[in-house]
């Protein structure tokens, strides 16, 4: 049996196991079908999705989510951020698709809009936060382009406000980790330490980058709307050395950070084994995340100046400042020691002068 499928849309997935998958979807950004392309399963779901394909009538806000997923402002986004756009984009439109555009105007939407996110909120506070961030991207989009005068989603603020304070890995957490996890994974945890790298650019890490001394990387980061790439090179301590010499003893495979099974790690792949490895080891309130603004920590509390940890981490000067002061570095108690120290000797050689 044959259809006319215009617009179907696939794409290749890696699997946690490390093997591929193919999923075919009725239209980029729409849902995924079932069966095998030409099955009746495959036939029937592709029908259904099409039947509830609302056409984007002008007026209403679903033709300003569908346009926007049309932009080279949607388009230039990683693969990832589409993804996860494109989740919140179906919320949006389950909601909001009907609203007439000039509804946007009154000031009671921007109500109607932040109960709808209060509602969310009730399940995750995160995600409530989020599917705002991209209402109000898509309208902002959309206002850029006169599509619309107001964009009543601005400066929502935020129904999370969580921080980061005390989500730092210790000593403790450290040594319990490396005594419970398998081998496999003690180097991703020892070069996020050593070297304040995000998870993406360190799966990526090849052993080209490695010298035996340095290690040479090119960062990912968004900047703006725009993503581009930061080069980063890196002394490699002594324990982290030691980490990497071993493991290019029996490299199998261009890319350092393998899974048990000598493949390089995907990402949700090597996210659900370092929580399982994690909580195994009794380690609780922290990520791996964490263990980037665990690096600057550790490097300004042995006296590392700001712009010698940006050095290391490729942050922004700024950005290291913020984490130092509202996110990691709360109050330590070993900085109150070195500064009472610094102030004795101080006072000492006032005292003998």
């Amino acid at each position: 049996m044959r259809i006319n499928a215009k617009g179907i849309n696939w794409s290749n997935v890696k699997l946690a196991d490390g093997s591929t998958k193919k999923y075919w979807y009725a239209w980029r950004g729409g849902p995924r079908l079932c069966g095998e392309p030409g099955s009746p399963e495959f036939i029937q779901s592709y029908n259904e999705a099409i039947a509830t394909k609302a056409v984007p009538p002008e007026g209403h806000l679903l033709s300003l989510t569908q346009g926007y997923q049309k932009s080279q402002a949607f388009l230039g986004l990683r693969d990832r951020t589409r993804a996860d756009y494109i989740r919140q984009i179906d919320k949006i439109e389950q909601k909001f698709g009907d609203c007439p555009l000039k509804a946007l105007a009154d000031p009671r939407t921007r109500g109607v809009f932040m109960d709808w996110r209060d509602e969310l909120a009730l399940i995750s506070k995160r995600q409530a936060d989020y599917a705002w961030t991209v209402l109000a991207l898509v309208l902002s989009w959309a206002k850029g382009r006169g599509k619309i005068t107001v964009n009543p989603c601005e400066r929502g603020g935020r129904v999370y406000n969580g921080s980061r304070v005390d989500h730092v890995w210790t000593i403790e957490d450290e040594t319990a980790f490396l005594k419970s996890a398998p081998a496999h994974l003690h180097l991703p945890l020892l070069l996020a330490l050593w070297t304040g790298q995000r998870q993406g650019d360190l799966l990526r890490l090849t052993w080209k980058a490695y010298d035996g001394s340095v290690i040479r990387l090119r960062q990912s980061k968004s900047i703006g709307r725009h993503r581009r790439m930061v080069s980063v090179e890196i002394p490699v301590g002594t324990p982290l050395k030691a980490a990497l010499d071993e493991a290019a003893r029996v490299k199998q495979s261009p890319i350092i950070l393998l899974n048990s099974d000598n493949q390089p790690w995907t990402s949700d792949g090597f996210r659900a084994s370092f929580i399982k490895a994690r909580d195994k080891a009794g380690i609780v309130g922290v990520t791996f995340n964490d263990l980037r603004g665990t690096a600057v920590t550790r490097l300004a509390l042995e006296g590392c100046t700001e712009a010698q940890i940006v050095s290391i981490t490729g942050h922004s000067l700024n950005d290291v400042r913020s984490i130092l002061d509202a996110h990691y570095l709360h109050r330590d108690p070993e900085l109150a020691r070195a500064a009472i120290n610094k102030l004795e000797l101080g006072y000492a050689k006032r005292i003998a002068s």
